[in-house]
């Protein structure tokens, strides 16, 4: 039911690295290059539930989420999620769960603040049905919305491949629309109940969480100077750089 891709040595810590909403595994390629120079263990990229090669299986929680991800952890091996966006909410349901348990998560550019009309939008795209297209260039350029990758990578960018698949109705996007009805996160709740450290970061640039958003969450949130939302793709050393004081 969800698809991951495994990589680096199959002993040592094993960093599991979580995408956000609309993305698929395939945009920590970057992050992967990096860690196969500096990372003493292995690694683990996945695909969550409605998104790229995994499964649609309504309905969406950061719950089910974080159980889909649970079922491909090992025992008896120091676990650390790296999750971004939505991604870094399942990584702290991970965080609160029976185990494994991870030794530390590293959460960036979740998005804490959630107005009315962010709800009531996410909730519109959720209700609406997938939508074909004549081309896969259509469809590549509707993915690299979805996932917050404009101006980032170009249509011919190998990362976009996961992101559409041709049907007999034409192409379309990867993710299942529903995945939008994931719903709002219970960011006090989750940190509560964390049973390991926990970093939050976010990139100085990044329009959908603010220093502000994180202080109040945590005293010491890290800021990726020069950075937007998806910092994994504009710098992985930076980011890998996050999760290297936990080895």
């Amino acid at each position: 039911m969800i698809w991951s891709r495994g990589g680096g040595s199959v002993s040592g810590p094993l960093l599991v690295l979580v995408p956000g909403l609309g993305a698929t595994a395939d945009v920590f390629a970057g992050v992967e290059r990096v860690l196969a120079d500096v990372w003493p263990g292995g690694w683990l990229a996945v695909d969550l539930p409605g998104h790229g090669r995994s499964a649609w299986d309504p309905p969406y929680t950061f719950g089910r989420h974080a159980e889909a991800v649970r079922s491909l952890l090992p025992e008896g091996r120091d676990l650390i999620v790296l999750g971004h966006s939505m991604g870094g909410v399942v990584a702290l349901e991970l965080a609160g769960r029976a185990s494994p348990t991870p030794a530390a998560v590293v959460a960036f550019g979740v998005k804490v603040s959630w107005p009315a009309e962010h709800v009531s939008g996410a909730a519109r795209m959720a209700a609406r049905p997938a939508t074909h297209y004549a081309s896969r260039t259509e469809a590549v350029d509707r993915y690299v919305r979805l996932a917050g990758l404009t101006g980032l990578v170009e249509a011919s960018d190998p990362l976009t491949e996961s992101g559409v698949v041709e049907t007999p109705q034409g192409w379309r996007v990867c993710q299942d629309p529903a995945t939008f009805g994931v719903g709002v996160p219970d960011m006090v709740g989750l940190l509560a109940r964390a049973g390991c450290p926990v970093v939050l970061a976010r990139g100085e640039n990044d329009p959908m969480v603010s220093d502000a958003d994180l202080r109040a969450l945590v005293s010491e949130p890290v800021t990726l100077r020069g950075l937007g939302h998806n910092a994994h793709v504009e710098d992985p050393a930076a980011v890998v750089e996050l999760v290297l004081p936990f080895v």
